[in-house]
């Protein structure tokens, strides 16, 4: 037996405009151009130019700019869009940034010229059809690194279903071995040991002696080397210490990432900054980049279209599908336009009240000055939701006279002293990363010692959280930091 019921349910909806409004809020400054040059594309009612004041346009408009006005972004507060494509930063309880999110690294926009590098030298190799559609195939699966971890049965099989190739282990691995032969060094490998490998390999001197000792250590010591077991290697390789010395210093002069760094071939990554801040005479100023402030307005002639369209007395179908049509794209054109204002004066409030919380670091740029911050705090401040703190945090950078720095970097938790006050954990790690590099590289500091000398300084810190900072810095466990 089936039953109805009727329940209410209250429940927030975006708006075309809302929407509109949190995808131009996340574009970073690089991009903002390409977008509005897309906006002036397909839409005609909207051109580049400074937007002139009119009594008549105004009035045409007046409930064209009503309905479309954006509202506050803490009106708009939706949890499916936080986790929408153009989402922000992940949120954990207290509002803050989530440490996973904190060592992410940005993706570069040069990401596909290494690809395309690649496929350049492909060109040269003298290759059947079905030779460089493998290839073709293998290049496109190196990942940002450079390095190939996809398995080749893997790509045999892809190979297979989407090229409608037919391939073997042998002539997959004979071409993968001409990939590896191209510019940068080391890339295409499938793992670090091969990476390495490749690069000695094709050293100028690949049968000096010195090279031929790094290649069998390589080749046959690599768990002894990453452990740092050198009574192993001495005994295994048949080589003295000052000998396992001059190997070491040149393995480790090679690149384990060559999709990243290579002569000539630099991933380049080139920070456009959205602020722009000046010290003048100790008076902190803050600019928004001219790219986020880019004059648009709304085409008179379309107005004008629009306006002897609606005044018409013939009423027909076709007559009300065009004026339906241009006061869509006139509408559009006013949405997009508030948009930006809108993005551009987000920008400056939520900028200007980092600035206002961390003013002691941005006058000299001493990181251990730098304050506990999080997302709420701002929020706060700004009388906005943490979402759109959030969504202005992603990707967005600052010029100051001491460097460039992405606005998440002010963001951080607290860490308490035994004075009772709050220090940024930005201090801690600070402080961490000095005492390893100025510790006794034959007896590295463990972790249980670092919490220990911390915890001296004042700070009371876990060993956890030590362990946490240490990976963070990219600093390895004290086994690692071992050296002769």
């Amino acid at each position: 037996m089936q039953k109805l019921n009727l329940s209410q349910i209250l429940s927030q909806k975006l708006s075309p405009q809302q929407i509109q409004f949190i995808k131009l809020l996340q574009v970073p400054t690089a991009e903002l151009e390409t977008r509005i040059e897309e906006e002036l594309e397909i839409n005609p009612a909207l051109e580049e130019g400074k937007e002139v004041d009119s009594d008549d346009q105004a009035d045409d408009f007046q409930d064209s700019a009503e309905n479309s006005e954006v509202k506050e972004d803490k009106d708009i507060n939706i949890e499916e869009y936080l986790n929408e494509e153009y989402g922000g930063y992940k949120m954990q309880g207290d509002g803050n940034y989530s440490n996973d999110e904190e060592e992410r690294d940005m993706p570069l926009s040069s990401y596909s010229s290494l690809h395309e590098q690649l496929l350049s030298q492909l060109n040269f190799l003298k290759l059947d059809e079905t030779q460089r559609i493998i290839g073709k195939q293998l290049i496109g699966s190196i990942e940002n690194d450079g390095y190939i971890r996809r398995s080749l049965e893997a790509i045999i099989n892809d190979l297979a279903f989407s090229q409608n190739v037919e391939t073997d282990l042998d002539e997959i691995e004979e071409i993968l071995i001409k990939i590896q032969g191209f510019e940068p060094p080391g890339i295409a490998a499938r793992n670090l040991q091969e990476c390495l490998i490749i690069q000695l390999e094709r050293r100028e001197d690949p049968h000096e002696p010195l090279v031929q000792k790094a290649v069998f250590i390589v080749q046959h010591c690599f768990e002894e080397f990453t452990k740092k077991h050198y009574d192993k290697i001495l005994k295994k390789a048949g080589i003295d210490e000052e000998e396992l010395k001059e190997v070491i210093h040149l393995i480790t002069r090679l690149n384990p990432k060559p999709g990243g760094i290579s002569d000539g071939m630099v991933r380049n990554h080139y920070v456009i900054p959205d602020f722009i801040l000046t010290n003048i005479n100790g008076k902190l100023e803050i600019t928004l980049n001219s790219k986020n402030a880019p004059e648009l307005k709304v085409s008179r002639s379309y107005s004008e279209m629009f306006n002897a369209y609606d005044k018409s007395n013939k009423k027909d179908k076709k007559l009300k599908e065009t004026v339906s049509f241009v006061k869509q794209k006139l509408d559009s054109a006013k949405w997009f336009i508030d948009a930006i204002k809108q993005r551009q004066q987000t920008l400056m409030k939520t900028m200007q009240a980092i600035l206002d919380y961390q003013q002691e670091f941005f006058v000299d740029g001493d990181e251990t000055k730098l304050r506990p911050m999080i997302l709420k705090d701002i929020a706060e401040r700004i009388d906005m939701d943490i979402s759109t703190v959030s969504r202005v945090a992603n990707s967005k950078s600052i010029q100051t006279e001491f460097g460039v720095f992405p606005l998440k970097y002010f963001f951080s938790e607290g860490i308490a002293t035994d004075g009772g006050e709050d220090v940024s954990n930005r201090e801690v790690k600070s402080v961490l990363n000095k005492m390893v590099e100025e510790e006794d590289k034959r007896k590295p500091l463990s972790d249980d010692k670092l919490v220990k000398l911390l915890n001296q300084k004042g700070y009371n810190i876990a060993r956890r959280t030590v362990a946490k900072y240490r990976e963070q810095l990219q600093i390895p466990v004290a086994r690692l930091r071992k050296e002769l």
